[in-house]
């Protein structure tokens, strides 16, 4: 018991900042390590796998995330409530939310392997993806949607222990299942040549070692998020509390991936795999510059879903303002780094000149304005830890999405080029930075006025 207590941060005592970097320290780790995983499969398929190869893993990218994005809002709102429930010190229901989620995960996991496998092709071509890719697209997104099952049950596993304050073993697991991502990649890749197949397998495989190990250990937890399989099913009162947070995150995601699907679909039009591979090389370098934005993002969630369940609602401005700081400075230091770094960094994922000038158009747009993209994203993780999730929704939808989808069809086919398209990132990111702030300074006030 006291060995648990020590892997879980204080969120109601002490000094925040020194608790908030305990706490988002291993989540940028596990971020890290995630992106770096991630990155091996790109340059192992890149390198000994083709051009094309790396085209057609980085062409699904934005359809995965697209079909995934509902339920991973639903892990969100686990997230919330059990924080809330931890902060309140309320046992019984921190038991109903773990074994509703767990549960929730397993179905929706089901539901997303079926719904993949079907619709992977008939998305893929409404995409415009090149035809000389599409095959190879279609087998990786198929075998991919296997792994889905094992994946949410991990997102929403992990997503319990980090409302409780527990960062550093969901770091140890993804590690674990990492490194085996490696060595399968490199084994089905490189020895046995199956190329984006190989990928996948390796990928499915180790979520499912990660499932495994996340759910043994909330099985041997002796607090009140102990999972319990006998116990495992559907709460419908909890389950629809969950939904109500989750939802709206859930489908800002698939809206937000809807956009991401248009733009794709724009760079696709070009018809060229270069510039598909460079896109993907690029975005995947990207994605490291997150590490930092998520892990604050987390971080404001949690810190305040907790402080508010115990009724500390005076410290939930200052947890957005300390998590706003160190968000802005990580994505400008990183974001910075990568851009100096770019014809190295990309030169892992391929020889190709032209893929590698891809990929610096990129990087330049959309990586170097990205801590835009992190002050967004804690007034919105903020709002939903105070328990507004529709509002910072409909703010996101039509910040970002309406701003890029009407750019892509109104700007974009005027002056057709790559940093045309990439514009509309820094853009879409300052618009709603600035509509998030107001609606934070609304639900903030809502919040002190109905507690007085």
């Amino acid at each position: 018991m006291a060995k648990q207590k020590a892997q879980a941060v204080d969120m109601l005592h002490g000094p925040l900042l020194k608790n908030i970097w305990v706490f988002a320290v291993p989540l940028m780790l596990t971020n890290f390590v995630q992106m770096l995983f991630n990155a091996a499969d790109s340059v192992i398929v890149g390198r000994y796998a083709g051009q094309q190869a790396l085209a057609a893993v980085g062409a699904t990218g934005s359809l995965c995330f697209l079909l995934i994005s509902v339920f991973n809002g639903l892990s969100m709102g686990s997230s919330v409530l059990v924080a809330r429930y931890l902060g309140a010190q309320d046992e019984r229901n921190v038991s109903r939310a773990v074994h509703t989620a767990i549960t929730m995960a397993g179905i929706s996991g089901l539901f997303l392997t079926v719904l993949g496998f079907f619709l992977s092709r008939p998305m893929l071509e409404l995409m415009s993806t090149p035809h000389d890719i599409i095959d190879l697209s279609e087998l990786y997104m198929r075998l991919y949607f296997v792994g889905t099952f094992f994946g949410l049950i991990y997102n929403f596993g992990a997503a319990i222990m980090r409302a409780k304050g527990d960062t550093k073993r969901p770091l140890y697991f993804l590690a674990i299942s990492g490194v085996t991502n490696v060595v399968l990649n490199m084994v089905f890749v490189i020895f046995f040549k199956w190329s984006v197949a190989g990928v996948a397998i390796a990928t499915v495989i180790s979520q499912a070692l990660a499932t495994v190990m996340v759910c043994t250990t909330l099985h041997r937890q002796q607090d009140a998020t102990h999972l319990d399989f006998h116990r495992l099913g559907i709460d419908f009162s909890m389950a629809w509390n969950i939904v109500k947070i989750g939802i709206p995150a859930g489908l800002q995601g698939v809206v937000f991936s809807l956009s991401n699907v248009v733009i794709q679909s724009s760079i696709n039009s070009f018809g060229s795999s270069a510039i598909v591979a460079g896109n993907s090389a690029a975005a995947n370098i990207e994605s490291f510059v997150y590490i930092g934005l998520d892990a604050f993002s987390q971080a404001c969630m949690t810190f305040t879903s907790q402080n508010i369940g115990a009724g500390q609602l005076h410290r939930v401005r200052e947890i957005m303002k300390l998590t706003m700081i160190l968000t802005i400075a990580s994505a400008l230091l990183i974001g910075f780094t990568v851009w100096v770094l770019g014809d190295t960094v990309l030169g892992f994922y391929t020889t190709e000149q032209s893929v590698v000038d891809v990929g610096i158009v990129r990087l330049t747009f959309v990586c170097l304005p990205l801590f835009l993209n992190g002050v967004l994203d804690i007034f919105v993780c903020s709002m939903r830890g105070m328990g507004y999730s529709l509002l910072p929704t409909i703010a996101q939808i039509a910040g970002i999405c309406g701003v890029r989808l009407l750019w892509i069809f109104f700007v974009f086919p005027m002056f057709r080029s790559l940093e045309v398209i990439y514009l509309c990132y820094p853009i879409s990111w300052t618009v709603t930075s600035i509509i998030q702030g107001i609606f934070w300074i609304r639900c903030h006030k809502h919040l002190l006025e109905t507690a007085a």
